[in-house]
């Protein structure tokens, strides 16, 4: 079985690339925040200064995300290549939206990047409509 793809395919690819960059971006917010603020590895978390613990969570929280965020970009640009690529920008923006919300120390100023999930909410439904497609239920 082969798998073809359009063309516009490679608008997914770089989706894929900014969310790589958007990763590293946040890993080395916390490089710097470990830096600044004294926490040493193997430490996860500060028992002295929240703020580091803000950058390490909004890093930890796009950890947590990224694996499915991953297979329903690819599997939704699969048939559906620029709207998926388009939702993917979406999701690394909010997540850097997210996570400058969280640097302030104020944990509720992280859902600002809230709109990360209008973009995994459409691939989520782009991968159920392509579904339902292939299954000829419609």
């Amino acid at each position: 079985m082969a798998i073809q793809v359009a063309p516009e395919f490679g608008y997914v690819v770089f989706s894929l690339v900014a969310t790589f960059v958007t990763y590293m971006y946040l890993g080395v917010n916390v490089g710097k925040a470990r830096k600044k603020y004294g926490v040493k590895y193997p430490t996860m978390y500060s028992d002295k200064d929240q703020i580091f613990n803000c950058y390490q969570r909004a890093h930890q929280n796009m950890l947590e995300q990224l694996p499915l965020f991953l297979v329903f970009l690819l599997v939704a640009g699969v048939q559906f290549p620029v709207p998926s690529a388009i939702c993917g920008l979406v999701w690394n923006a909010g997540r850097i939206v997210y996570a400058h919300g969280y640097y302030t120390g104020d944990p509720a100023k992280r859902n600002q990047g809230a709109f990360a999930y209008l973009g995994q909410f459409a691939l989520i439904g782009m991968c159920i409509y392509g579904a339902v497609r292939q299954l000829n239920w419609v």
